[in-house]
């Protein structure tokens, strides 16, 4: 290896990890699981607010938060299938 190759590979290292050290963290996305009794379409006023009310402190959808959210569309009986999915 020459002395020019060896500068020239040498600098682009050096060029490269500034780059490098200013990525971006990961950040942390949190997961909430909401198990109701009503469909989607019927609780849409109280899904929102509470969407709002998370948005109000910094969780926002496919950012930092995902909801699940599972219904048992009236049957009861449900519940339980629908609470293991969500564990």
């Amino acid at each position: 290896m020459d002395r020019r190759t060896f500068l020239a590979s040498t600098g682009a290292v050096f060029l490269a990890v500034p780059l490098a050290v200013d990525a971006q963290p990961t950040q942390k996305v949190y997961r909430v699981g909401m198990l109701e009794s009503t469909s989607q379409a019927i609780n849409a006023a109280n899904l929102d607010a509470f969407r709002r009310g998370l948005r109000e402190l910094g969780y926002v959808e496919e950012k930092n938060l995902v909801i699940d959210y599972r219904s048992a569309d009236g049957r009861d009986e449900r519940f339980p299938a629908l609470a293991t999915e969500l564990v």
